[in-house]
């Protein structure tokens, strides 16, 4: 096994351990923030790993690049605006790999010229921006589901949480036949380019 690919196990662990738990936290905190308590009682309100690892997604995001903690209860009858209440708390996830995946490129131009380093961030950066693109797709129980259902008409968002089992296993076998790929990572390619430019203009 490469250098290179030991690295990339070593970010992926790191994801499983700090990443993950920051996505799930990030959920809880946006609930609790609009009114739901559900999550902080049952103490997933943390950064611990131990409070949101799940076994089965730990292990394909460690050996497929893709994968999932448990996800926080959340009760939208607590929520001032229901449907309001669960796009935010659904964004929040995504949006702590996006902040992690902005903070990883600052650090990948930082330590640019330090080969090890520059490997752990590229790959760091590489990893969260997938994760954010991942769970932005729109369809249950993904949190891009989330949003989308807020901007439904309320009987269209109605027919697709019904049927949301059926889209579902459309993504899954997407993702399976690989079908899926190209356009996840050209959406990937983009978001990297951006930090990239982003991160340029304030980068030392």
């Amino acid at each position: 096994m490469s250098a290179d690919k030991i690295i990339e196990y070593l970010v992926r662990v790191m994801i499983i351990l700090l990443i993950n738990p920051l996505h799930e936290c990030a959920h809880a905190w946006a609930a609790y923030k609009l009114g739901d308590d559900t999550a902080k009682n049952e103490g997933r309100m943390t950064v611990s790993p131990l409070a949101h690892i799940d076994p089965f997604g730990a292990l394909l995001l460690l050996f497929c690049g893709f994968g999932w903690a448990k996800p926080v209860p959340v009760n939208p009858n607590h929520f001032g605006n229901p449907r309001k209440g669960m796009m935010i708390t659904a964004i929040a996830g995504p949006l702590s790999n996006l902040l992690a995946a902005f903070a990883g490129m600052f650090a990948f131009r930082i330590f640019f010229s330090t080969e090890i380093l520059r490997t752990v961030f590229y790959y760091f950066t590489v990893i969260n921006i997938n994760l954010c693109v991942f769970n932005m797709i729109p369809v249950p129980p993904l949190d891009g589901s989330r949003v989308l259902t807020y901007f439904l008409p309320p009987n269209a968002a109605i027919w697709f949480m019904r049927n949301q089992r059926y889209f579902y296993g459309v993504v899954m076998l997407l993702m399976v036949t690989g079908l899926l790929s190209v356009p996840l990572s050209y959406l990937s390619n983009l978001v990297f380019k951006l930090l990239l430019f982003m991160t340029g203009l304030i980068a030392p």
